[in-house]
């Protein structure tokens, strides 16, 4: 399992259950990375997307303990029931997209995390760990700065050394 998001240099990710910042760059990455995979979330990451319909060309798997009647999507109760949900795909098709919450949850079990880095602070109201703080995460590619829609961003990897099994 891999997790991919975009952060500013606080660690945040989100502001008003939305992203902090338009990036095409990043937005054009996050569908390459995606498309055709499984892709794990929490309820409010769900209902964040256009009309909160799953995203296309991809298996949604929607973390949320109450009941979910949303059409295209898996729903799972628990960390429990969402990991073994996540046993029936390949490891490397399988992609944590939020929420923070979510994030928190599921990181420890991640073999890699790809980390669009804003270098800038975006007013963040939520956050995920910070990697880099965390021994248990090595940086292993970290991108040269680009310019995307008037931010510059940096696309990282950073690889677990120890993920939880599951």
């Amino acid at each position: 399992m891999r997790a991919i998001f975009h952060c500013d240099n606080k660690w945040g990710i989100g502001r008003g259950n939305d992203l902090m910042f338009r990036l095409p760059l990043d937005m054009k990455f996050f569908r390459e990375t995606t498309k055709g995979k499984v892709v794990v979330m929490g309820l409010n990451t769900l209902r964040s997307f256009p009309e909160g319909k799953p995203l296309k060309n991809r298996t949604n798997i929607v973390l949320c303990p109450d009941d979910l009647q949303e059409e295209g999507v898996r729903h799972v109760r628990s960390l429990e029931e969402l990991l073994s949900a996540v046993k029936e795909y390949p490891a490397e098709e399988v992609l944590v997209i939020g929420g923070a919450s979510v994030y928190r949850l599921l990181i420890p079990y991640c073999s890699e995390v790809l980390v669009t880095k804003v270098e800038e602070d975006g007013g963040a109201e939520v956050f995920v760990p910070d990697l880099d703080a965390d021994p248990a995460f090595s940086l292993v590619q970290e991108g040269e700065p680009v310019e995307d829609n008037g931010h510059v961003i940096r696309f990282c990897t950073y690889r677990n050394l120890a993920p939880k099994p599951y």
